[in-house]
């Protein structure tokens, strides 16, 4: 697995990890469709929370929520509506949001995290 892949399925842990303390149940880990993939999709009983987790080493080359831009909330858009078809059961009675999670640090585990709710 190349370290860009390492880095950032241990900045998706962390976060999962996190937004399980929030309370949040963890309903699926890099769901793949056709479209592409869903980093995260977490719930409460009222809501279904759909999070992209982007992590950096630094923000040599930008913040990591500069690369969730207007294409990237439109395909997230798209990709939650194509989970909740897969999962109509899981996501009835919940509405849904979008966030975005973001880690900078040289280890995903202790860097400075941050939490965008409703980027969407």
């Amino acid at each position: 697995m190349a370290e860009k892949d390492v880095l950032g399925r241990a900045g998706e842990e962390r976060a999962a990890r996190y937004l399980e303390s929030l309370g949040y149940a963890v309903l699926d880990r890099n769901w793949r469709c056709r479209g592409g993939e869903l980093d995260l999709v977490v719930a409460t009983p009222r809501e279904l929370v759909v999070v992209e987790v982007k992590t950096r080493r630094s923000e040599r080359f930008g913040h990591p929520f500069e690369a969730v831009g207007d294409l990237k909330k439109t395909r997230l858009w798209r990709l939650s509506m194509a989970w909740i078809a897969a999962h109509p059961a899981q996501a009835q009675g919940r509405t849904l949001r979008i966030d975005a999670v973001g880690i900078v640090g040289p280890d995903p585990a202790t860097g400075a995290l941050e939490h965008l709710a409703g980027i969407v």
